[in-house]
């Protein structure tokens, strides 16, 4: 076999050439080279060509330093984060024009690090455009953006008069808790709902939302009654009146008021309710409250959504809260029928023995119930319930029901793990909240971190509630602090985690303007 001649191929005798990528020579340098329409490598077309002619290498942003917003023109105001995708679309948008001027196109962009305090933005451009006889050549270019301050119009009447507001959303819930302003929070942050508020302010029950605009207020309302069951009624006062151009100037009041009940909220219902929703109670549970109420009669399984409006007819309250929840420890279980699927949730029919955490060990009282957590509790484990047998109930419906029916000494409504580090592998954001450190009780900052401990609680637990929100990673959690947490305790899986994103440089590729020629798609990079 002669040297450099391919194997004969099987069977036909025949011997095939090898094949071998053709060169010719520039045509300006003499340089051998791969073959592109142009026949000129890539230092002579760098040489002749530059396809960032034209484009602008110095622009200007306006930037609020109050809310950190931008200024979009003509007079929109858009927040964005440092370093974020929405500051990185501010910023090409003042360039787009241009860019379409010169029939450039844009292959990539990145942030090149500045110093905070230099008032500078910079980018790293990567510009395609078709040159010589259709080839297309890739450069790379930097673009310098200088900020400039300047105060956009609500935080220009909030630094002359900060209770300079237009209209006010003042959100309440009667209850002994503040899990559903905890979820809501998340909600709006998710949404961006209330990035528009002046301030947001803490109140007795509530919130309160100041908005420079009365549009903005009422945008807040319609996604609040979307996300929750609420009643709004609102409210104007004068504050001037101008005669000769017959221009009045009013506060708007939003008054919203939040259904009482909420998750696992154990409820009597009325005789007349029970009836009108097919006999299902007296004993329900609230499983989910969204713009309805989910009510679950956890003897039988039977559902029932409420709306607000249907709710207020009947208008009933909880007869015990999350508040007075009993922790009970599993002796025995038996399942009754197979687990089922609800509304996206799993339950499944058992009998269980309970007893008493709080009992356990000082007498023989033992609870054999009816619950729909077959599908969770295993002998052994923990539980949380309401104690019926040993309830002080100050509710007429519940003694109507207890005359009526033969109820059960315990309502089981959720499993229980054991006590884990405050420290997770993920956090959430919070609103900016004003509050008033001088009403404050005592103890009152105590209760609301064992209430955000609940809350976080839940969520790890719930992965229905999980999709609504956004969870970020904690870049202060530790993986050693995992050992301490059992197998069986819900943690929040990794991939359901958002990692704040930053764009930094790269690394230097070599020829980052580096031109080969592609003779079947005339690309040259």
């Amino acid at each position: 076999m002669m040297p450099g001649s391919a194997a004969p191929a099987g069977g036909a005798g025949m011997f095939v050439p090898a094949a071998t990528a053709g060169t010719v020579l520039c045509c300006m340098c003499g340089v051998a080279m791969q073959p592109n329409p142009a026949n000129m490598c890539a230092r002579c077309l760098r040489a002749r060509v530059d396809i960032t002619e034209g484009v602008p290498r110095h622009a200007a942003v306006v930037y609020c330093p109050d809310c950190s917003s931008y200024l979009q023109p003509p007079r929109s105001w858009l927040r964005a984060t440092p370093e974020s995708p929405e500051l990185m679309q501010i910023l090409l948008r003042r360039i787009n024009r241009p860019l379409a001027r010169l029939r450039v196109s844009l292959s990539g962009a990145e942030f090149v690090f500045s110093e905070p305090h230099s008032k500078r933005l910079r980018l790293k451009l990567r510009l395609r455009r078709e040159v010589l006889h259709g080839i297309v050549l890739e450069q790379t270019h930097p673009v310098e953006f200088v900020v400039h301050d300047r105060l956009c119009d609500s935080c220009s009447r909030a630094q002359a008069n900060p209770d300079q507001w237009v209209a006010v959303v003042q959100l309440r819930q009667h209850v002994p808790h503040r899990r559903t302003f905890l979820y809501l929070e998340q909600l709006l942050l998710k949404h961006g709902q209330a990035s528009l508020a002046i301030r947001v302010a803490a109140a007795p029950g509530g919130l309160d939302f100041f908005f420079g605009s009365r549009s903005h207020a009422a945008r807040l309302v319609d996604f609040l009654a979307t996300v929750a069951p609420i009643q709004t009624q609102t409210a104007k006062q004068l504050v001037s009146h101008d005669t000769k151009s017959s221009v009045y100037n009013y506060k708007y009041t939003f008054s919203v008021e939040i259904c009482p009940i909420c998750r696992e909220d154990l409820i009597a219902l009325s005789p007349q309710a029970s009836r009108d929703m097919g006999g299902l109670g007296p004993l329900v549970l609230c499983v989910k409250v969204t713009n309805a109420i989910a009510l679950l009669d956890p003897l039988t399984l039977r559902v029932h959504h409420m709306e607000e409006k249907k709710y207020r007819v009947y208008n009933f309250k909880a007869a015990l809260t999350s508040k007075q929840l009993v922790e009970y420890i599993v002796l025995d279980i038996e399942q009754e029928s197979p687990e089922i699927s609800i509304d996206g949730s799993r339950y499944q029919l058992a009998y269980a023995q309970v007893a008493r955490v709080s009992d356990f060990g000082k007498n023989d009282t033992i609870f054999t119930v009816r619950t729909h957590l077959g599908h969770l509790l295993n002998p052994g484990d923990h539980a949380l319930g309401y104690d019926l047998y040993g309830a002080n109930l100050n509710d007429d419906d519940m003694d109507t029901a207890m005359t009526r029916y033969s109820l059960p000494e315990v309502v089981l409504v959720k499993k229980s793990y054991e006590k884990r580090p405050r420290t997770r592998r993920w956090k959430l954001k919070r609103l900016p909240v004003e509050e008033d450190a001088g009403n404050k009780a005592k103890g009152e900052e105590e209760r609301r971190l064992d209430e955000y401990e609940a809350f976080l609680k839940d969520l790890e637990q719930d992965p229905d509630m999980r999709f609504n929100i956004n969870l970020y990673r904690n870049e202060d959690y530790r993986s050693e602090m995992a050992s301490t947490v059992g197998d069986d305790v819900p943690t929040v899986p990794i991939e359901e985690l958002i990692e704040d994103l930053t764009l930094g440089d790269d690394e230097e590729d070599e020829g980052d303007e580096a031109v080969a020629g592609n003779t079947q798609s005339g690309m040259v990079e």
